[in-house]
């Protein structure tokens, strides 16, 4: 710990600021993309006016880092500072010696790989609690206080930006490849902050629960939970299982299901995160991955 800070906190914090600016310098500025947020507002100082990306970037996010500390909390707000300068460390960095891409030709695949690499970069950053300075702070103010998704935020602002950049550096086919460039980045966001480890959850109503849930528990390692439920029909009081399983675990699970009660009730789901024992934590509540 570091002034109360997980040094792997910083550390992916760190990778992900300098995946998100080699994305930037090797895609978006080598063929004149522009972006949202206050990146793309830094984009466009850079195309209009020469202005370096990287000192921009500390200069506007400034008065949000106030805004960050009353909102975000201390943890948060050091965080933040450490994304703001390594983005704006790493765009220098790269400016120095940047490789040709030479990818002018096929702008479909600029605009892919320039959304991937943002999107990676900024997703791995929120996921270890930091942020970029700019909307990435009004991302996270929305998504804890009104429950939107932080890629839905950022695009809806993203939007507002690329429509000013068309009408001053960018032309209408570059506008359009900013804005698919900008929806594949908000949708890798939402996917690494939802968990790329996609689990299932099941709902099982049967009249053999007892024997089912022993079942799952003995045969694969996995805790279920058994709710009271009630047939809203026949009123017939009924045990309800509910239980997370792997991705890969599914079809075991429902073969175990379909061998004691082939008429059981079933339903999957897909769970993108999950949290606790058997998936983060070990049977003695010990972290899986540290």
């Amino acid at each position: 710990m570091i002034f109360g800070l997980r040094v792997k906190n910083i550390a992916f914090i760190l990778l992900g600021s300098a995946i998100f600016s080699f994305g930037i310098v090797h895609f978006n500025m080598q063929n004149n993309l522009g972006e949202g947020g206050f990146t793309g507002i830094t984009l466009l100082l850079y195309f209009l006016w020469n202005l370096d990306p990287a000192i921009s970037n500390i200069v506007l996010n400034v008065p949000v880092f106030f805004i960050g500390w009353k909102f975000l909390g201390r943890t948060t707000f050091l965080y933040t500072i450490i994304g703001t300068l390594a983005v704006s460390l790493f765009l220098s960095i790269f400016q120095i010696n940047p490789f040709s891409m030479h990818m002018q030709s096929d702008m479909t695949l600029v605009a892919l790989f320039a959304g991937v690499f943002i999107g990676i970069g900024l997703g791995i950053i929120f996921r270890y609690g930091g942020t970029t300075g700019g909307v990435d702070i009004i991302a996270r103010i929305v998504h804890k206080y009104v429950g939107w998704s932080m890629g839905r935020t950022m695009f809806m602002f993203d939007f507002v930006v690329i429509a000013t950049s068309i009408f001053t550096f960018l032309d209408m086919v570059q506008g359009m490849y900013t804005l698919v460039a900008v929806y594949i980045g908000a949708r890798v966001i939402d996917f690494i902050q939802e968990g790329a480890y996609a689990a299932r959850g099941a709902v099982i109503i049967s009249g053999k629960s007892d024997q089912i849930a022993d079942h799952i528990i003995k045969e694969m390692d996995r805790g279920v939970t058994i709710l009271n439920g009630k047939g809203s029909f026949t009123g017939e009081a009924r045990e309800v299982l509910y239980c997370i399983v792997g991705r890969n675990e599914i079809v075991r699970l429902k073969n175990i299901i379909n061998d004691i009660d082939p008429h059981a009730f079933v339903a999957v789901s897909s769970v993108h995160d999950v949290v606790g024992e058997g998936f983060t934590l070990d049977e003695n509540k010990n972290p899986l991955n540290e």
